[in-house]
């Protein structure tokens, strides 16, 4: 059948919009693929393009499915499982736990990471929260939930992000390789029924949220008991330095 101009341009239009929430072009595309598909994923994705059309949400659209961009599955090491994106301006770019590297408030619970990253290898505390470094390295930064609304945390939370963040989970349990989950904190740990390869390696600690992290994440030493597994079986350990956007060391204590 031919089709006119316009009907080719509503065809591209119409293409296009479906693919705003399916833009995975490395590995992950072809391992998550038949979730595009299903009723709850068509559901997710029209709750989703409402939102975004009526109310300020984030990450930015284009940021959505960043831990993927940059952490393709093959290259996964580490899976990072977080709750919820930041629910406020100019923090949230779609890897768990990171916010924008011009972004100089740094979350509570990122302070308490980069703290026990000070106290388990002598890492400095950088002046920025930008992980892109350990997503490059192979740091899944994972959210369960991926779209948050401005300033109502949970607030995208039974809307169909938990049923595709179990399928990532699930493709990463396949693969046959040492893999380390980092899992801070209850809602992270309910996944652990879902891990079921031998291969790999589960840590557990209390959130670093000022609230918990003083019931036993710090002095919880992951990062340092994922490097030694990593190097045990063959793998390169994970650089876990964030470097100063303005040069130099950091004097924070």
């Amino acid at each position: 059948m031919v089709l006119c101009p316009f009907m080719r341009r509503e065809v591209r239009r119409k293409r296009k919009e479906e693919q705003i929430m399916a833009m995975l072009a490395n590995d992950w595309a072809q391992a998550l693929d038949s979730e595009f598909c299903k009723p709850y994923y068509k559901n997710l994705y029209m709750f989703v393009k409402e939102e975004y059309s009526k109310r300020v949400v984030y990450p930015p659209a284009d940021d959505i499915f960043n831990a993927f961009h940059f952490t393709p599955l093959h290259k996964v090491k580490v899976l990072l499982l977080g709750q919820d994106p930041y629910h406020n301006e100019h923090q949230a770019h779609g890897m768990s736990f990171s916010v924008l590297p011009d972004q100089r408030e740094i979350p509570p619970s990122l302070q308490n990471i980069y703290q026990e990253l000070k106290d388990d290898l002598g890492c400095y505390i950088p002046d920025n929260g930008y992980l892109q470094k350990w997503a490059d390295q192979g740091v899944l930064l994972l959210n369960t939930v991926l779209t948050v609304r401005a300033h109502q945390a949970n607030s995208h939370q039974g809307k169909g992000w938990e049923e595709f963040t179990d399928a990532v989970i699930r493709a990463v349990n396949e693969q046959n390789r040492p893999i380390v989950y980092l899992l801070w904190g209850k809602p992270a740990q309910s996944k652990i029924p879902m891990l079921t390869n031998p291969k790999h390696l589960i840590l557990k600690a209390p959130h670093p949220s000022p609230l918990s992290a003083y019931r036993g994440f710090f002095g919880c030493r992951h990062f340092s008991q994922c490097n030694a597994f990593l190097e045990q079986n063959g793998v390169e350990p994970i650089d876990w330095q964030i470097e100063n956007i303005t040069g130099g060391e950091s004097n924070h204590e």
